[in-house]
């Protein structure tokens, strides 16, 4: 169906969307909205003195970025996880993200490289807790766009799967509590996804495949440095999904 709004209004829409749907992702990462606090529409349209249309589209927006879930007949809420989907969705990925690598590094064109190296580049002049928010939305892109670059759709929803519900905001929001170790987290960081992106350029499967399955494992120990996840869980939940 063709819009009846003028193209002026509906950028006007989709600006104002979009800057609803920043602010509420900064706001997740500062740790101002809670794991199962409610974000309600007419609050937040009151509070920022817009209408309820662009909140609503931002509320979908968080939803799909994982940050928040949509509860039938009650509305939209934090995601808040429990240990369990945690470590589940660490394993997975621990799991995934090594075999999508390999076959990215096989199969990937020069161009679908140039974007990875692109999402890369804009990663490391975010340096400063402040741009954690950004920060956080870029490195879920740059993996999004690895395992997309498998060319294989099931792999690709398997993986959306896991990721929304891997913690990855939480960690980065701990950074805001964390501020002495924010710069050798990111650094290290930096360093693997640099990893990961030369092997893929190289069609080094083996390597690229090692380099992902590396990064993965430093989450896992984020998850124990930061949300106290027991190390002896982690360790458990690694031996059941790295191949031996």
């Amino acid at each position: 169906m063709v819009s009846t709004q003028p193209p002026s209004a509906n950028l006007q829409r989709q600006s104002l969307r979009d800057e609803v749907f920043h602010y509420l992702h900064d706001r997740v990462i500062e740790g101002a909205f809670q794991p199962g606090q409610w974000l309600r529409q007419e609050d937040i349209a009151s509070q920022l003195g817009v209408s309820m249309t662009p909140v609503r589209e931002a509320l979908d927006l968080v939803v799909a970025a994982g940050l928040a879930e949509r509860v039938p007949y009650r509305g939209v809420r934090v995601v808040e996880l429990s240990r369990d989907e945690m470590l589940d969705a660490y394993g997975l990925r621990l799991l995934l993200e090594p075999a999508a690598t390999r076959l990215t590094a096989e199969r990937a064109d020069p161009l679908q490289v140039k974007e990875l190296k692109r999402i890369h580049a804009q990663t490391t002049e975010l340096v400063a807790l402040a741009d954690m928010s950004q920060l956080r939305q870029l490195s879920r892109a740059f993996h999004a766009q690895v395992v997309a670059m498998s060319n294989d759709p099931l792999l690709v929803r398997i993986y959306q799967i896991a990721a929304n519900k891997f913690p990855d905001w939480m960690l980065y929001e701990a950074m805001h509590h964390h501020p002495e170790k924010l710069s050798a987290s990111l650094r290290a960081e930096q360093k693997q996804h640099a990893a990961i992106v030369s092997a893929i350029a190289a069609n080094d499967c083996e390597t690229a495949s090692r380099a992902a399955r590396d990064h993965i494992l430093s989450l896992g120990k984020d998850l124990q440095t930061y949300l106290k996840i027991p190390r002896e869980l982690i360790e458990e939940k690694e031996q059941q999904f790295i191949p031996r």
